[in-house]
């Protein structure tokens, strides 16, 4: 059998599933998020920024300096 990943963007959308999943008596778990949330955001905030050329770049060559 496969496994499936769902990943719902909202409350409604994960009630719906659950519900759907539940009609079709599909065995299923739920696991929480184990990332803190304000750690996610510096990192997505973090790749916003190198996107947009913030940051600073080091050449590997330097590193060691």
């Amino acid at each position: 059998m496969e496994t499936l990943i769902v990943q719902p963007k909202t409350k409604e959308q994960l009630t719906a599933l659950k519900a759907v999943i539940k009609a079709l008596k599909i065995d299923f778990k739920t696991e929480k998020n184990t990332y803190d949330p304000v750690f996610v955001e510096k990192i997505l905030q973090g790749r916003e920024d190198i996107k947009n050329g913030k940051g600073v770049k080091v050449d590997p060559k330097d590193l060691w300096k």
